[in-house]
């Protein structure tokens, strides 16, 4: 039984979800739209969120914390572009729609992108 279990596995390690959910929220703050499968959109999405809300707080510590998981650009942009315009937003800044199946293994792909 999964009562209280927050999250999904994806079928990999902690380290391989961490550098994934990564990877993917440095492709959407720069690209600003990507594709996926919806339970990554999913997920990938309340993570993205949770880094625009501390970068909304435009201090150090939110500075640092946020450059030890994106890289030069993408935590950059996150802080000066992305933060300031979600600024008089309260959350809900993604937006995820459903595109169809995957030829290839019949995968529900997603767009996600910023509102």
């Amino acid at each position: 039984m999964k009562h209280k279990a927050k999250g999904r596995k994806f079928k990999r390690s902690s380290s391989q979800r961490k550098a994934l959910l990564k990877h993917l929220s440095e492709a959407i703050i720069l690209n600003e739209k990507i594709i996926t499968t919806s339970a990554k959109a999913k997920e990938l999405s309340s993570f993205v969120e949770k880094l625009i809300t501390t970068a909304k707080k435009k201090n150090l510590l939110a500075a640092k914390s946020i450059h030890s998981l994106l890289g030069d650009e993408a935590s950059k942009k996150l802080i000066n572009e992305v933060a300031d315009k979600y600024k008089d937003r309260n959350g809900g800044y993604t937006r995820i729609i459903k595109i169809g199946e995957r030829k290839g293994d019949v995968a529900q792909m997603s767009v996600i992108e910023f509102v």
